[in-house]
């Protein structure tokens, strides 16, 4: 009887959704326009979300729809997560509804069918973990070949933007001793990051973008304790310049950028319920908005626009290409 219940709940969940939905075509695009945007041109484009698989509850739908609004508005190629794609406790297997009822009937606009790269997060590593990788033998969309694996995208020019998606739990010397989060101590922390240094080694991109879960610097609810994975990962970045990091974690919109750091700091994890932040000694932005990011990149700079679930750009910031 329980499963019959939950059953027909979901349905009627998606039956409010898709009725709720507007018909997107042409008028839909020209009627919601992003505020303030700017383009960026002959670039690469793509979102990054994180924090934000909760059913459609807070945020996430209003959330979702601006992202449609965006991929049409900047020509997107693809969609970053910064993990926590799946809370509370992440999911069961491939074949867990919330695939579904998360995910697939969530992100439904038509500009959403583009190539999702998805990273781990701590809730994601309270479920079933592996199931994220499987699923992308089902999915044409979802792409987690591993847990931490490394794409290059070509420029017109023929440049190249080298993207790492790292796995940061088993890295982060927060979880070595803690229960809740044993799984996370499966992975070999050693082998990454032997895989992180070679990756960058070997790059001569113009542009190195790593995307990961936990961030180095936060001016939210973790401020002052993100000093353990630093430790781990801001040398390595420091050492072959690393252009910008992206993580999420902490709910909110973020960019962080220290004195004694060349990278830049970014966190994407407004993806559907929001924490307060506060304004650090390193903060260029941080607003407890949901939202989302979009980045473009050129052979002369990257543009990062943080855009909130209202479809307005609360703030952007361009780093340029230096000259060789």
């Amino acid at each position: 009887m329980f499963k019959y219940t939950t059953l027909i709940i979901n349905l009627l969940f998606l039956s409010a959704i898709c009725s709720a939905e507007q018909i997107h075509d042409e008028s839909f695009y020209q009627k919601n326009q992003i505020e303030n945007a700017i383009q960026l041109p002959e670039s690469i484009n793509f979102l990054v979300l994180g924090d934000w698989g909760r059913n459609g509850h807070y945020d996430q739908l209003t959330v979702a729809k601006w992202m449609d609004i965006a991929m049409q508005k900047f020509d997107g190629d693809f969609i970053v997560t910064t993990g926590d794609n799946f809370y509370s406790n992440g999911i069961a297997s491939v074949n867990d509804p919330y695939w579904q009822t998360s995910f697939e009937d969530i992100y439904r606009g038509p500009h959403l069918f583009e190539d999702w790269y998805a990273t781990l997060g701590n809730h994601d590593y309270r479920g079933n973990w592996q199931a994220q990788i499987d699923y992308s033998n089902i999915s044409r969309r979802w792409n987690m070949p591993a847990p931490y694996y490394a794409k290059s995208f070509t420029l017109d020019d023929g440049e190249t933007v080298q993207m790492l998606f790292i796995d940061t739990n088993p890295l982060n010397p927060e979880y070595k001793n803690r229960p809740k989060y044993a799984a996370t101590q499966i992975p070999d922390a050693d082998k990454q990051l032997a895989w992180i240094e070679s990756q960058l080694q070997a790059s001569d991109a113009k542009w190195k973008i790593v995307i990961g879960h936990h961030p180095l610097y936060s001016s939210g609810k973790r401020y002052g304790k993100t000093d353990g994975i630093r430790g781990v990962l801001e040398p390595i970045f420091e050492k072959h310049k690393v252009t910008a990091y992206f993580a999420g974690h902490e709910h909110d919109l973020q960019h962080n950028q220290p004195e004694n750091t060349t990278v830049a700091h970014f966190v994407s994890g407004a993806g559907s319920e929001i924490r307060t932040v506060a304004q650090r000694e390193f903060t260029k932005f941080a607003a407890a908005i949901s939202g989302f990011i979009a980045v473009s990149v050129n052979s002369n700079a990257l543009l990062v626009q943080m855009i909130s679930g209202e479809g307005k750009v609360l703030y952007h910031t361009k780093i340029m290409q230096e000259l060789n």
